[in-house]
């Protein structure tokens, strides 16, 4: 004989209010807004669904409120590049932070078929957060076509899209002259990999500012930027080794490389130690962001240190405010970098072998 099984039966709002004897606006109303109704009421009926076992439709629920209880945060490159990035993860951290706060998931959207105007199109989010991105790009006309606000952390500031950056091009200034000040002049350059949005840029964008910083500071000792060499690197660690190797195969060494991100610096390190090389006594390296591990690494990373969790938290703050129809106090958001000097860049005025 067959063995008969029987499925359980989902338990549904209508069995919420025949149980307790309320009606199913009330039922609705316990779940999605229980100040319309009375204490006891939301209790009873809150003690009769956990009885009987019920557990709203996340999706009928969001389509009762109209919201989804989820803001996104748009990803520049690919997963396998963007949580490889330690500074990416640590802007998560803030967004997810002030999430949590607010009762909101949040959701990592990649670009889609290769198309992040089709991820953005399809997003089931209350709101997004992206990186490096600027006003005229297809994307903005998608946000806006859908009503969705947005937050844009590392793009170009303009006065029709909030955003929260440090000064790209000062920072950058600072860490090149202080590269020039110890006497370095046979430079190489890391630049970051292009993403979505850089490839989409109508202005300046976050690498090519930087960039700006470092050829003004190369001017101001008669260095010409055309005549320093430049590779491109992904934000990672085996992008970064990839790099340092083929530094090493320059047919002159430079003294000093400065990358644009501090995991590809530390790649560079770990490759140069593993070809025999001693840094700063062979080589220097100066990075950017002062992830954690740029103070771990032997030795310790010379590099500009931008908060990048506080980034992501305050510009996750500035999303909700505008989901809640608050006003914001500015549309942006600059905050303080700090040049952080540590032990990678040798001092070559100082006259000590």
């Amino acid at each position: 004989m067959a063995e008969q099984t029987t499925k359980r039966k989902r338990p549904t709002i209508k069995d919420i209010a025949r149980e307790s004897g309320y009606s199913k606006t009330a039922v609705s109303f316990a779940f999605n807004d229980p100040s319309r109704i009375s204490k006891k009421a939301c209790s009873q009926i809150l003690e009769t669904a956990e009885r009987l076992g019920y557990i709203p439709d996340p999706m009928a629920r969001n389509f009762s409120l109209r919201r989804h209880l989820s803001i996104g945060f748009l990803l520049p490159q690919e997963i396998r590049y963007s949580l490889q990035n330690p500074y990416a993860q640590q802007v998560l951290l803030g967004i997810g932070s002030v999430c949590e706060k607010y009762g909101y998931t949040l959701t990592l959207i990649p670009p889609l078929n290769e198309s992040v105007t089709e991820a953005v199109r399809n997003a089931a989010v209350d709101g997004l957060i992206t990186m490096g991105m600027q006003v005229g790009m297809d994307i903005v006309s998608v946000m806006k076509t859908r009503l969705l606000p947005y937050v844009t952390i590392d793009g170009t500031p303009n006065e029709e899209m909030p955003s929260v950056n440090i000064n790209d091009e000062m920072a950058s200034y600072e860490l090149m002259k202080t590269v020039l000040d110890f006497g370095h002049r046979n430079l190489c350059i890391i630049s970051l990999g292009g993403d979505i949005f850089a490839e989409k840029a109508t202005k300046m964008s976050l690498p090519q500012r930087r960039m700006e910083g470092f050829k003004k500071a190369l001017s101001e000792v008669g260095v010409d930027l055309q005549d320093v060499p430049v590779l491109v690197s992904e934000p990672s660690l085996a992008d970064g080794k990839l790099k340092g190797k083929e530094i090493l195969n320059f047919n002159e060494l430079p003294t000093c490389v400065v990358s644009m991100n501090d995991i590809v610096a530390i790649g560079c390190i770990v490759s140069w130690n593993e070809a025999g090389l001693s840094v700063p006594k062979d080589i220097s390296i100066a990075g950017f962001d002062n992830i954690d591990e740029a103070s771990c690494i032997m030795p310790h990373l010379t590099t500009v240190e931008q908060p990048a969790q506080e980034k992501g938290r305050l510009a996750a703050e500035a999303l909700f405010k505008m989901i809640h129809k608050e006003t914001l106090q500015s549309v942006h958001i600059q905050i303080p970098h700090t040049l952080i000097q540590r032990d990678s860049v040798k001092d070559l005025t100082s006259g000590q072998p």
